[in-house]
């Protein structure tokens, strides 16, 4: 088996198949600025990781400076050491990348250091794949592939970014020192998560949204709760705006752009970040060489297993449908893997969850209110907040609830919807709940450790019941 790209979804990937036996090559042609090689992808390279490790290290931060007196801790003279912060977003991103060498090593995962293209199938089902390896084109064979080439930042036409003035993502995970005013276009999970990074820093931020609505994918009383605590924080979020001229000096940016009404703006910044979505990486893999196409957004078409329409390969992660999730690359790498092996593995999309790293953080899994409402589906919601959780206003993170949503008539649960502190940990439980198809009943009756947050899930589950026994 060859796969090309060792994101979340191809390393994985490569792992599973070296584990089920096969002989497995990964081509991975990522370098960082200093030219090094390295695996792991956008993820592990400039996104997930290194994005996390900057949002832990402005909370503290902030903490110091904002939150600790109230606890007893009295802090002054808190200063930034940008320079540290961003020396250890780089270790840790080191030491991950490092991990997943030692992993395919491990494995016995063989790592061709190169830019992988397809060069065509022969009629004995064999797949050739060419690597150009330091400027020199060398071929390869399996009888397998996994394309595992992931997302590249969609950039606004005619601004190019420099990742010094105008950034993506990768850019502004380093600048060299804090904007005192940042614009940020595009109020989507990226967008949201940097902009709380440098406004905890110091920056003044203000973000520029297309959509009329806040985060239209997400519950309406979840988006509600986070423009609530995003204003109160500081950030500036306009709607419904339609971008115009965008001009850049070696100073600044100027923003051209019609509010929601209509009238003419213009915001003016040290720094812009562009932040409007992925677009697939199928540059140059020579998909036309093995009979394939994407389709008219730029994805891979594969069925419920990933499978290509070419017998032998296989797609997965950014570059096919479905939701940009690092852990939904990973589950497909790991269902490749074992469908190429003889196994009937599956995914239920439904049940993958998403989550925003902002404060409070925000996760959620299965149907919203208004996804249930436009399949006129019968459901009862019940509802909990942390400000009635002990541990929460132990920990002085009282903001936000859990959201739990059932079905009218079974109550199976069809959706968990958190804004709190530690989301991304809480939402597990409500994964595991829809892919066991429990109901709100079960939770409610599973005991949970007190104190904790996750006394709240258990709330949330008996109140669909309107049998909470804190509120």
């Amino acid at each position: 088996m060859i796969v090309v790209g060792s994101g979340p979804g191809g390393y994985i990937a490569a792992i599973r198949a070296a584990q089920l036996g096969k002989s497995v090559a990964c081509i991975e042609e990522w370098k960082d600025p200093a030219g090094k090689p390295r695996l792991g992808g956008t993820c592990l390279n400039v996104g997930c990781i290194p994005s996390k490790a900057l949002l832990a290290s402005s909370e503290h931060f902030e903490q110091a400076k904002h939150g600790l007196a109230e606890h007893g801790v009295q802090v002054k003279g808190v200063t930034l050491d940008l320079a540290q912060m961003i020396k250890r977003k780089a270790a840790i991103v080191d030491k991950f990348t490092g991990g997943v060498e030692f992993l395919f090593r491990k494995n016995k995962v063989t790592w061709i250091k190169g830019h992988g293209k397809l060069k065509g199938r022969r009629a004995d089902g064999v797949i050739e794949v060419e690597a150009n390896e330091g400027g020199a084109a060398k071929p390869y064979t399996a009888r397998n592939v996994i394309v595992a080439t992931g997302s590249k930042a969609r950039h606004l036409p005619n601004v190019p970014v420099d990742n010094r003035i105008v950034a993506d993502n990768e850019g502004a995970l380093s600048f060299d020192s804090v904007p005192k005013k940042l614009a940020v276009i595009g109020a989507g999970v990226i967008g949201l998560e940097l902009g709380s990074v440098w406004r905890r820093l110091g920056s003044e931020v203000t973000i520029l949204e297309a959509l009329p609505t806040f985060l239209g994918a997400v519950d309406e009383s979840i988006a509600r709760e986070a423009a609530k605590q995003f204003a109160k924080q500081g950030l500036t979020i306009h709607l419904g705006v339609n971008i115009g001229e965008v001009s850049t000096t070696a100073k600044g940016v100027s923003i051209a752009y019609k509010d929601k009404t209509g009238a003419d703006q213009k915001l003016d910044a040290d720094r812009l970040i562009v932040s409007i979505g992925r677009v697939p990486n199928t540059d140059d893999l020579g998909l036309d060489a093995v009979g394939l196409a994407t389709d008219a957004r730029g994805f891979i078409p594969v069925d419920d297993q990933c499978r290509t329409s070419t017998p032998g390969i296989y797609a997965i992660g950014d570059v096919v449908r479905g939701p940009m999730l690092a852990h939904k690359a990973e589950d497909e790498g790991v269902m490749v893997a074992e469908v190429i092996d003889g196994q009937k593995p599956h995914i239920d999309y439904n049940c993958i969850p998403w989550v925003i790293y902002t404060e409070p953080e925000i996760a959620w899994v299965g149907k919203t209110e208004a996804q249930l409402k436009a399949e006129g589906r019968a459901y009862r919601t019940g509802q909990f907040p942390m400000s009635a959780n002990g541990r929460a206003l132990g920990l002085g993170r009282p903001e936000g609830f859990v959201k739990m949503i059932a079905d009218a008539t079974t109550d199976e649960l069809l959706g968990v919807h958190i804004i709190s502190a530690n989301a991304s940990d809480l939402i597990a439980e409500g994964v595991a709940a829809l892919e066991f198809k429990a109901a709100s009943e079960d939770i409610g009756i599973i005991s949970h450790p007190h104190p904790s947050l996750s006394e709240v899930m258990r709330e949330a589950a008996l109140a669909v019941q309107k049998r909470a026994l804190n509120m």
